[in-house]
């Protein structure tokens, strides 16, 4: 039977505000393709050095498949869609082989849906998936979701620093165990598939995506690429991992995302194809190396050729060359930006090497033209075998075909106590002290004042791709296992007998020893957050900091931000400034750090040393602290007076 469609509002906010960029592509569909594509030289990259995805019993079993399916089957399994656009009966006319949850799609239509609710949802699409009926081989749907920092688009979920945090950790380890704890509690909900992974190797941080790079260096992410894969699948060569609560991981975005010019979000990265292999790929080798079963594609263009129409990159270089035997999935409705294309029409993507389409808006037309377009033999049938023997390689690697699913149902893993303590651990290490002038660690048992903008707002905490997209219009009850950082102080001084003070306590009476002011960047993801400067520029925090320091108090400052800001005032106000990135819903990590022991002693170091440098002033030319730099208790430095004007001006900068 097949669905009648879906009201409006059932479409997630993320869709339709790219629906204005797709109409975009429809409306230019008659510019024609570039005539040439980019040269790329196969010998400059690293070759393959194992295949962990081939086996013989697999591909036999693959073969039997293939044989079995009807041409609409097959074009059925190059295709996916969001759970807001289809239902299950649908998949009964169209044999999809993905969904998708969007970052603002929900159970349908509720985001904040419980767990429950989703393993129903999941079940519903895997049985029509799988039933036997005329004309249809049994094949299970892979059910795809951007866990990215955790299960983080389900409510009560445990949120893991995002990657910029963990980049600072310098810690592979810890990020291969959250992958370990992202997958039992995406495997929970009986999901089967995160999009992350990111490997971007972001060079400037005004990219609205900085957060979601782990750094600027390529040797750091990919030391991280293997951890968080194994994380995410298990061990390299593994078969079944569904069973022991693994899933299926996604490298993205293929390829130079994070080198576009001026870091404009889904612009044109200009870099020399050596320059590619130097900085943007080594994440992707070792994830190809650590069996990654996915690949996305990414929006961005390499020189003006969008990357996906980009034979030479997506096939002769990473699958040919670099030896990736999953398959390449494409981005939000990524296909109709290609000229020539459109959202229910793109052949030219496909015969790039894009295997998968996503396709939330359009996807019944871009089935009906697909298979048409493939018996006019303009998509190959070799291309179309190549790209679904791809996709059922991964979907029986990952055991898929077996019923049995032990973690599914086990909700106690969604939120569970041993998830928060990796988390909070995450938290502390992740940490950067840029200056300190003796303020920490506090003692155990002062008088504390927590207080700022983000102090008790644990979506700035959270960041975006956090329940929504973007994350800003999440709530406390959106959260209610999490911690804010005034709740993490409260705690830790209720043990020792220290005293948090109230911010709307007369100061004066009730003199706090030490004041912590926590503020930062409101939620933002894609090209919501691109900057022209990387500049903070909003004036309550600093206004405060100012006000406290005429008041005699001393004052400790707690940024979170997606990536390093210019940020000298505050700098300059404070007696310490901890870069604390987006720490996620365990903000007792903050005191366990800034807080000692009842003489003052340090409990906890700092370790977190910074992944991008951090701008001195507010053009970014000039770095203030560079890459690797982190102070700790036993290493100091002095901050001298930093300058506040902007370029060419003759006073402070304006707020």
């Amino acid at each position: 039977m097949t669905g009648s469609g879906v009201s409006p509002p059932r479409l997630g906010r993320r869709a339709r505000a790219i629906l204005a960029g797709s109409i975009v592509a429809v409306v230019g569909a008659a510019v024609p393709a570039a005539a040439g594509q980019p040269a790329v030289h196969p010998e400059l990259w690293p070759p393959a050095t194992t295949r962990p995805l081939i086996d013989a019993a697999t591909e036999a079993r693959i073969t039997e498949l293939l044989a079995a399916m009807s041409v609409a089957e097959k074009v059925g399994q190059v295709i996916q869609t969001d759970i807001g656009v289809i239902e299950p009966d649908d998949l009964r006319r169209y044999p999809l082989g993905s969904v998708l949850a969007g970052a603002d799609s929900g159970v349908h239509g509720d985001e904040r849906a419980p767990p429950a609710a989703w393993l129903k949802l999941a079940r519903e699409f895997r049985a029509v998936s799988t039933e036997t009926r005329p004309g249809h081989v049994p094949i299970p749907v892979l059910f795809g979701i951007d866990a990215v920092h955790g299960h983080s688009n389900i409510v009560g979920a445990v949120l893991f620093p995002h990657n910029i945090g963990l980049g600072a950790a310098h810690d592979p380890d810890l990020v291969r165990r959250i992958g370990i704890a992202t997958a039992e509690e995406v495997a929970a909900t009986g999901i089967d598939w995160t999009f992350a992974p990111v490997l971007a190797t972001p060079q400037d941080t005004r990219w609205g995506r900085t957060y979601e790079g782990y750094a600027a260096d390529p040797l750091l992410v990919a030391s991280y690429a293997a951890a968080i894969i194994e994380g995410l699948q298990g061990p390299p060569g593994v078969v079944g991992g569904i069973r022991d609560g693994r899933i299926a991981a996604t490298a993205k975005h293929f390829l130079g995302d994070g080198g576009t010019r001026d870091g404009v979000d889904q612009g044109d990265t200009v870099a020399s194809e050596r320059e590619l292999v130097r900085i943007h790929a080594p994440g992707y080798r070792a994830a190809i190396d650590a069996g990654v079963l996915t690949v996305m594609a990414s929006y961005s263009s390499w020189q003006g050729r969008k990357m996906h129409s980009n034979h030479g990159l997506l096939t002769t270089v990473l699958k040919e060359r670099m030896g990736f035997d999953g398959f390449v999935i494409g981005d939000w409705n990524a296909h109709a930006q290609v000229p020539g294309c459109v959202r229910t029409r793109c052949a030219e993507a496909f015969n790039a090497g894009v295997d998968m389409f996503m396709a939330p808006l359009g996807w019944r037309g871009l089935f009906d033209a697909t298979l048409a377009l493939v018996r006019s033999g303009e998509i190959p049938a070799a291309r179309l075998d190549d790209a679904v023997r791809r996709i059922l390689r991964v979907k029986l690697r990952l055991g898929l075909f077996d019923p049995v699913r032990p973690y599914e149902g086990r909700f106690e893993l969604v939120g569970s106590a041993a998830h928060r303590e990796l988390a909070r651990e995450g938290v502390g290490k992740s940490l950067v002290l840029l200056k300190n002038d003796g303020v920490l660690p506090i003692a155990a048992g002062a008088r504390v004042l927590v207080t700022g903008p983000a102090a008790q707002e644990l979506r700035i905490q959270a960041g975006g791709w956090t329940v929504s997209w973007q994350g800003r219009d999440t709530k406390p009850a959106d959260f209610p296992l999490a911690q804010t950082i005034a709740a993490g102080f409260r705690a830790a001084l209720a043990a020792d007998g220290g005293t948090l003070v109230d911010p709307l306590d007369d100061l004066a009476t009730t003199r706090p020893d030490v004041a912590v002011v926590v503020f930062g960047e409101e939620p933002y993801a894609e090209n919501y957050g691109d900057l022209k400067l990387p500049l903070y520029n909003a004036r309550a925090a600093l206004t405060l900091m100012q006000a406290l320091r005429r008041q005699g108090i001393r004052v400790v400052a707690v940024f979170l931000s997606g990536r390093p800001l210019w940020v000298n005032p505050e700098l300059n106000a404070s007696n310490a400034f901890v870069a604390a990135w987006l720490p996620g819903s365990e903000g007792g990590g903050i005191a366990d750090l800034l807080l000692g022991d009842r003489s003052g002693r340090p409990r906890n170091d700092f370790s977190g040393r910074l992944p991008f440098r951090w701008p001195g002033d507010v053009l970014g030319r000039t770095a203030l602290f560079p890459v690797g730099y982190g102070l700790s208790y036993a290493r100091r430095a002095a901050v001298p007076e930093l300058d506040e004007s902007l370029p060419g001006s003759r006073g402070p900068l304006a707020r």
